[in-house]
């Protein structure tokens, strides 16, 4: 029985889809384009298309597919591509999910921590409501459309992610030249908190919620340690053995360069506990960030 991953391509999907294929299990791994090999599978959410036969007795999905949040700056245009590839996508692959025979045991589908909206620094875990926001109504419809699984009896998971710290790209990857530059630095205030994860822990807690049939609903991809962005900015210079700017970059420097991008996602705090993840019994490999960063890089 296989595990269907959409965004297979990407820094989280080729991860995890190395990590299930190490495990020995049979991995497909749906794809935009003619399929080349017996591991692939054809959808196209945009006409609606989908290899039902690829679902089909499927032991789990794990749905990551979605525009990057961060590679350009929003305009309206783009802001309807972010919500078009998540909220449109999800939909196509849950309306075939229902549609086949023998459904998958679990879905787990991505969303983001900007659902709680900017929290500050208040410690929130999964009950928490959600927040004001583009990004946080983003994440609500995303989720919404994923939920329409459970109503259907598969067993579903949301992947509320932090901050991914991975050598290999994300937005540490985007980071990276500016630091080893010794051009790093906090940004507006610094005492926002950034929740973070490292990309070891997101396959391992990804791992974990496939097999533990007791998880579903929201579930925080978080480590159990959020910093302030300056903490993480003294850290990373240090990894690195790069100094850092001793001024932070203004808030409205960011808002004029970046746009709305940065006020919805640099500048907003998530303090963010992953209370299902150690409840259910997960153990996560990295848990402060001098030490994640030091395995990732």
């Amino acid at each position: 029985m296989a595990i269907i991953v959409t965004g297979a391509s990407g820094l989280l999907g080729s991860a995890l889809v190395e990590a299930l294929r190490a495990e020995g299990r049979e991995v497909v791994r749906l794809v935009r384009r003619e399929p080349r090999e017996a591991g692939e599978a054809y959808w196209q959410p945009r006409e609606q298309v989908i290899d039902l036969a690829a679902l089909e007795g499927a032991e789990g999905v794990v749905h990551l597919a979605g525009a990057s949040i961060g590679d350009r700056r929003w305009s309206e245009a783009y802001k309807r591509e972010l919500v078009a590839s998540r909220v449109e996508g999800t939909r196509v692959l849950v309306d075939a999910l229902r549609q086949v025979e023998e459904r998958p045991r679990v879905l787990l589908s991505a969303s983001g921590v900007d659902f709680y909206g900017d929290t500050g620094d208040r410690v929130i875990d999964e009950s928490a409501g959600r927040g004001e926001g583009f990004l946080a109504g983003l994440c609500a419809a995303w989720e919404g459309e994923a939920e329409r699984a459970a109503e259907a009896g598969v067993r579903t998971a949301f992947a509320r992610t932090g901050l991914v710290l991975s050598r290999r790209g994300g937005a540490l990857g985007r980071m990276l030249p500016i630091f080893r530059m010794g051009l790093g630095a906090p940004l507006g205030s610094g005492k926002q908190y950034w929740s973070w994860i490292s990309v070891d822990d997101w396959v391992g807690a990804a791992l974990h919620v496939l097999k533990n049939q007791d998880v579903e609903g929201p579930v925080n991809f978080t480590s159990p340690s959020p910093v302030t962005n300056a903490e993480f900015t003294r850290t990373l210079g240090k990894t690195l053995r790069r100094s850092t700017m001793p001024i932070a970059v203004p808030g409205f420097a960011l808002s004029a360069g970046l746009g709305e991008f940065a006020r919805e996602a640099l500048l907003p705090g998530h303090r963010v506990l992953p209370a299902k993840l150690t409840a259910s019994g997960y153990r996560f490999a990295h848990t402060s960030i001098g030490e994640a960063l030091s395995a990732v890089l």
